[in-house]
């Protein structure tokens, strides 16, 4: 038997791969079973200077994710010895990842890629796992969707399930147990389940913990740290449209159409009185530095470095928001966030490129795997990267 902590993308996908191959897999889950149109009930967000964004669920975050599919850090995994370009194609094929087509592109999407463009930035479409066909245009897809309309990880683990696979929810683990130096299973509580095979995929912010407790090596935590910029402009009705369907390359990240709930509070204390539809924003997204920290505390601060990105990308959306007829003197920024906390188990580091730790039969298949920041949503590379990791144990 696999035993599976976690059941977030690498999880999901690793389990899932394994069933598959006729392996016994138990897939072990901290958080309930929730259905789409809950899944915004399960955020266990950290404030660690930057707020960490995570849920506790079965599914994790690919339950409220924008359902985007962006090839992340495909040259650096190839420096790293790792060649994803089936996995990635294998996947995308399987998902069916398109961009949106144009009917589901909304107004305040649109303004904002028209007005870029006239203004000579790279536009590109956001690659989704998203069935146009099942979309309602709700504009939660953050909290969850309730048409299932977008790819999450629970498609993988029914699959798994009707494959054999085991799901249990509601169980945290605390150790991993070993035998003679090699994995023998996991404790939860005064409950033990065994297996000489261990796969850690329960996030970055807790994979490195149960590391940690082994004496094996961890590495600092990266976020992509984001900031949410918008402004006025009545009855755009930006609030119900299908999020970040166009990305804009910079220099330290990516820019994306993203509407913001936080946004109306603070234009109200700004004086500028508006509803959700009269808000038209933008996410600008960095490739942070490496300076956060997960042990007894998680730390994740702001360098210099960073701090000049997120001016920079805030200043081109700020351009951007005005062309597109944002009020310029409306224009409000949210607290810094960081919703993909990553790279605290790296590869070459902490794993080698099976994705295997130096104990024997105890592998990582999360976003704490990555070795660099990615700057963009990385759900896409997170199941290759489990693909790849399930094809190297069944061989």
């Amino acid at each position: 038997m696999v035993i599976v902590v976690g059941s977030g993308a690498g999880g999901a996908a690793a389990a899932r791969y394994l069933a598959e191959a006729g392996c016994d897999v138990l897939i072990i889950e901290r958080g309930p079973a929730l259905s789409g149109k809950d899944a915004g009930s399960s955020y266990a967000n950290v404030d660690a200077g930057v707020r960490l964004m995570r849920t506790f669920c079965l599914g994790g975050t690919t339950m409220v994710s924008g359902g985007n599919a962006l090839r992340c850090l495909e040259d650096e995994l190839l420096d790293c010895g790792i060649d994803l370009s089936s996995h990635f194609a294998a996947i995308e094929k399987e998902l069916a990842v398109a961009p949106l087509p144009d009917h589901l592109i909304g107004e305040g999407t649109r303004r904002l890629i028209t007005a870029a463009e006239k203004s000579g930035y790279p536009v590109h479409p956001m690659p989704k796992f998203i069935n146009p066909d099942l979309c309602c245009m709700d504009g939660r897809c953050a909290f969850g969707c309730p048409s299932d309309a977008r790819w999450s990880a629970l498609r993988f683990l029914r699959q798994a399930e009707a494959d054999g696979a085991v799901i249990r929810t509601g169980t945290v683990v605390d150790d991993v147990i070993l035998s003679h130096g090699e994995a023998a299973g996991v404790r939860s509580g005064s409950k033990v389940f065994r297996d000489d095979m261990i796969i850690l995929a329960a996030g970055a912010l807790e994979t490195p913990r149960l590391l940690q407790n082994l004496s094996l090596p961890t590495t600092p935590l990266f976020a992509d740290t984001f900031v949410s910029i918008g402004g006025l402009l009545s009855g755009i009705g930006m609030n119900m449209d299908v999020p970040m369907g166009a990305y804009i390359p910079f220099e330290g990240g990516i820019l994306l159409p993203h509407y913001s709930r936080t946004l109306q509070a603070l234009l109200g204390n700004k004086g500028f009185e508006a509803g959700q539809q009269d808000i038209i924003g933008m996410m600008v997204k960095i490739r942070d530095d490496d300076c956060g920290s997960v042990g007894s505390e998680i730390r994740k601060d702001v360098t210099v470095q960073d701090a000049e990105r997120l001016i920079q990308g805030s200043a081109y959306a700020a351009s951007i928001l005005t062309n597109a007829g944002a009020d310029p003197a409306s224009l409000v920024s949210a607290p810094l966030r960081g919703s993909h906390p990553c790279g605290t188990a790296r590869i070459g580091i902490s794993v080698d490129t099976e994705l295997q730790t130096a104990v024997p039969g105890l592998y990582v298949t999360d976003a704490s795997v990555l070795p660099k920041a990615p700057g963009a949503p990385p759900i896409l590379t997170i199941l290759a990267l489990a693909r790849h990791a399930a094809e190297k144990m069944v061989t």
